[in-house]
């Protein structure tokens, strides 16, 4: 399913961060060394069909990485 955030994402928390990422492996071999944080919170997406919803999403990110692997955790 592809996904758009629209707007900023609000009420952002960090999960874990460093060894205490589960993925952190496979995130180091996909993106490089970095400082990860796994982290969420709420955001209005828009879906393909043009309808919009709000939902929690979790991502990594890591800095001069960015956001990857966003998904979605919750509809609200």
């Amino acid at each position: 399913m592809k996904l758009e955030v629209v707007g900023k994402i609000a009420n952002i928390e960090t999960i874990a961060q460093g060894n205490g990422i589960r993925d952190i492996s496979l995130l180091r071999k996909q993106y490089g060394l970095g400082n990860w944080r796994k982290k969420k919170g709420i955001v209005r997406i828009r879906l393909p069909d043009g309808s919009m919803a709000m939902a929690e999403i979790h991502w990594y990110e890591a800095h001069g990485i960015g956001k990857v692997k966003i998904k979605i955790k919750e509809w609200l």
